[in-house]
């Protein structure tokens, strides 16, 4: 059986969620199969580090996949030619891009659909896209893989799709992240807050992960006479104007940290210092950071919407991300009472065990050993 994998998000140092949960899962199903030889398709040429085993063909596709139009040319004519070239069996796309234009057996993996329920926290050419192609991804696909169950849900009412041909395939937490010392903390605060205690927001800012809203329930929570910072933690990519009003508005905007990107050994450090991890997006299809969090023993304040509490469970405090005083109050609770702090911390960890890479690349090299056999 010869595997083609689209690849084209291991971008070292440009890895976001989608990208982790390919690098996690293919790389551990590389490794136990080496009897199996696997192409992976880049739109550039990758790091070594990517190349993850003897049995791993890595194959640079033109043009480079940057925007709508690059994306349709990438993957109906480059990925099209390349995947005859190669001779592959089974095509994995793990972000949820497809060639619509192959008879190859397909897996592919959808992570959300945001950009339907959010669709202004998108640009206006990258909407369009999703929003046309990615419906006929869904249904172009021999088996069809999510996050979670809510996501598994929410694609079967928007795109009428089979139950039968979903499958879940869980993010986890990376070995990365894990509760650091005392004495480290105290470094790493004194690097991003000036050794004051603070709240951390983790990922891409966009409208989507309700920014707006965090930075006001900061303000409300500072002018009750609490003294923290507030971290962002992450890329600031798609920070906009009004995001940008609302910054300047803030009687304590200086205590707003922005960290730009940082590598996983200091996000690992920011999260594991922090008071909590303030993740109170108004939508996600996983939620990766609250895993994270978990894993280095920093209590959770997330969103009581779409799958943030199918993930957390009862191991985080979760608020209505709409209600800025939900918020603050949350915040007031994680800072006064340290029983509620130890609770989630412990909870945090049980939580943590229902989640593993390891499991997960196991299901998704079961669906397309299935696909396989039924093509057989």
């Amino acid at each position: 059986m010869k595997i083609g994998i689209n690849t084209r998000l291991l971008i070292k140092g440009k890895m976001d969620g989608i990208a982790w949960f390919s690098y996690e899962t293919i790389r551990r199903m590389v490794a136990n199969h080496p009897e199996v030889e696997f192409v992976f398709f880049f739109d550039r040429k990758p790091s070594k580090e990517f190349i993850f085993a003897k049995n791993v063909k890595p194959v640079i596709v033109h043009p480079q996949a940057r925007h709508p139009l690059l994306w349709i040319l990438f993957f109906e004519f480059g990925i099209r030619r390349a995947l005859k070239k190669e001779n592959i069996d089974i095509f994995l796309s793990p972000d949820g891009w497809l060639c619509l234009g192959t008879n190859v057996k397909t897996v592919n993996i959808i992570h959300d659909l945001n950009f339907e329920h959010f669709p202004m926290a998108t640009s206006w050419s990258n909407r369009v896209y999703y929003r046309y192609f990615f419906r006929k991804f869904a249904h172009r696909a021999n088996l069809l893989g999510t996050v979670s169950n809510f996501s598994k849900q929410d694609i079967i009412n928007t795109y009428n799709i089979d139950s039968n041909k979903i499958f879940i395939c869980p993010n986890a937490a990376a070995d990365d992240f894990f509760e650091i010392s005392e004495r480290e903390k105290i470094l790493c605060r004194q690097i991003y807050s000036g050794n004051m205690p603070y709240f951390v927001f983790v990922g891409t800012a966009n409208r989507r992960k309700n920014v707006i809203n965090i930075l006001l329930a900061y303000e409300q929570f500072r002018k009750k006479g609490y003294y923290t910072k507030l971290v962002f933690a992450g890329m600031q990519k798609y920070w906009d104007s009004e995001m940008q009003k609302t910054l300047e508005s803030l009687t304590f905007a200086k205590d707003v940290i922005f960290t730009g990107y940082v590598s996983t050994e200091e996000m690992n450090k920011i999260i594991s210092s922090a008071i909590a991890l303030l993740y109170t997006s108004l939508f996600e299809g996983f939620g990766i950071p609250i895993l994270e969090a978990f894993a280095c023993a920093t209590p959770v304040i997330t969103s009581n919407t779409s799958s943030m509490p199918e993930i957390a469970a009862d191991a985080a405090i979760k608020v209505n991300p709409t209600d800025i005083n939900d918020i603050c109050n949350a915040m007031v609770n994680i800072l006064e009472d340290n029983q509620l702090r130890k609770y989630l911390i412990l909870k945090g960890k049980e939580r943590l065990k229902d989640f593993s890479w390891d499991r997960s690349a196991e299901i998704l090299w079961e669906q397309l050993i299935s696909l396989n056999k039924n093509d057989n």
